[in-house]
């Protein structure tokens, strides 16, 4: 039995009886007099790789939005954020911009009555924490994937977003891109016949990094980062790069997140839930197998895995490395053809990880399959052409966006299952509404993991 939208909003209502729920803070540059035409001040929370490539440009494009606040832990990287965010406004107004305020601590920030709403472009393990604390704080989220750590902070999450009445939007861009969609109406739709498999194919992260101590770079708050991770000793690559932005060592470490599983899969599982309509639901029986780093510093799965999922609609999806002949992306099969989406040449950063693959975002078992056109009674699905923008339009609007918080979780929490299962290496079977296994204790000890004060939830 999966967990339709409606049971999902009855069990948050049901869930908020007997509790005092604040009431929601509104910003005065979002609901003023007039406000669709008033500015949205953003707050931009870790200004890494993926901040500065993506998520900042992503919104400084809009007339109507300022950035105005930039936090990190690396005093180095955020007076870079300042400067190449206040050289893009002076450029871009034609005069000198010096309205960006620096902090190290983004709680500091959330408490910036001016600002509006933030981005999280942190590392995976802070995203639920900083997600929860800005809802409470009144602020709207762009939230980067994946949603969480493990399924239990993303349960927190998605809670706590719900009861706030703010927006989150995660990061999963494949949504805005017209072949994604048109993938999963035409799938919704029928023109492969009845759906059987999905097969999704992610890159892996190779072993190596180094492990020896080294001293903490002057200017970095090195205790907060691993925040409510377990302390290890600093050694860059466990962190970032001190000098450039390129691809850091934290993605390699389960530590602090999964590896491609949820790295790439956040977006790819999202796309399969999107197509099968289980996006407030998950799988029922998953197994998996991989073989994990040993050696060195990186210790997530490397490209040798297997993940099978089972759906309560008989739809297997399959998770496997992406290779020459079977590129990155997302391959449906029914009973009548085949349909393989993938991002084609996009790439959302300089430092994407190399992956094999085709420039041809779409393609199909029957050419006629991609000329369909989806008539008015069908089922036509969100349609969103700008990820950042959908996002900002719903904090002008306050109608749904295209990724709510709910929708992120499922899919991560699809991710984290799998992982779960190459670490048991056997099957496991899940309740998609109660969110455990199934008379299983040692896999359910893995849906959360101890927090190490004081950056407990």
């Amino acid at each position: 039995m999966s967990t339709t939208r409606r049971e999902f909003l009855k069990r948050s209502l049901t869930a908020g009886v007997g509790m005092f729920i604040a009431p929601t803070i509104v910003p005065a540059s979002v609901f003023g007099p007039n406000a669709p035409s008033n500015r949205i001040n953003i707050g931009a929370i870790g200004t890494g790789r993926i901040s500065r490539d993506h998520d900042m440009p992503g919104v400084w494009k809009y007339d109507d939005v300022r950035i105005i606040a930039a936090a990190d832990l690396d005093v180095n990287r955020v007076a870079d954020a300042k400067k190449l965010v206040e050289g893009y406004y002076s450029k871009k107004l034609g005069k000198p911009y010096t309205c960006v305020t620096t902090y190290g601590d983004y709680r500091e920030l959330l408490a910036n009555k001016d600002i509006d709403a933030v981005l999280v472009s942190t590392p995976d393990h802070w995203h639920a924490k900083i997600a929860i604390d800005a809802v409470r704080a009144g602020k709207d989220v762009y939230l980067q994937k994946p949603t969480s750590l493990t399924i239990e902070e993303g349960r927190k999450m998605s809670d706590a977003v719900n009861a706030s009445g703010r927006i989150l939007q995660i990061g999963s861009q494949q949504r805005s891109m017209e072949q994604f969609r048109y993938a999963c109406e035409l799938v919704r739709n029928g023109r492969i016949g009845q759906l059987k498999e999905i097969e999704v194919r992610l890159p892996g992260d190779p072993s190596g990094g180094n492990p020896e101590e080294m001293p903490v770079p002057k200017g970095f708050n090195y205790d907060m980062w691993l925040g409510q991770t377990p302390y290890v000793p600093y050694t860059v690559d466990r962190v970032h790069p001190q000098q450039g932005y390129g691809r850091p060592g934290w993605l390699r470490c389960e530590q602090f997140g999964a590896g491609m599983i949820t790295g790439w899969g956040a977006h790819h599982f999202d796309i399969a839930h999107w197509a099968m309509d289980k996006e407030y639901s998950g799988p029922v029986e998953i197994s998996g197998r991989a073989t994990f780093a040993s050696g060195g510093l990186w210790n997530v799965h490397g490209d040798d895995f297997e993940t099978e999922m089972l759906y309560d609609n008989g739809v297997i999806v399959r998770g496997t490395t992406n290779t020459k002949e079977k590129p990155n992306g997302v391959l449906f099969t029914g009973t009548e053809g085949w349909i393989f989406v993938s991002r084609g040449a996009y790439s959302a950063s300089a430092n994407d990880p190399a992956t094999a693959g085709s420039s041809k975002a779409l393609q199909a078992s029957d050419p006629k399959i991609l000329t369909s056109v989806i008539g008015e009674d069908e089922v036509h699905l969100y349609k969103s052409t700008d990820h950042h923008g959908n996002w900002l339009e719903s904090v002008r609007t306050r109608k749904q966006n295209i990724t709510p918080a709910e929708v992120a979780h499922r899919s991560c929490s699809a991710c984290l299952l799998q992982h779960i299962a190459m670490k048991l290496n056997r099957k496991l079977y899940w309740d998609p509404i109660l969110e455990r296994f199934k008379n299983d204790d040692e896999a359910n000890s893995m849906i959360a993991r101890p927090h190490r004060p004081p950056y407990n939830f």
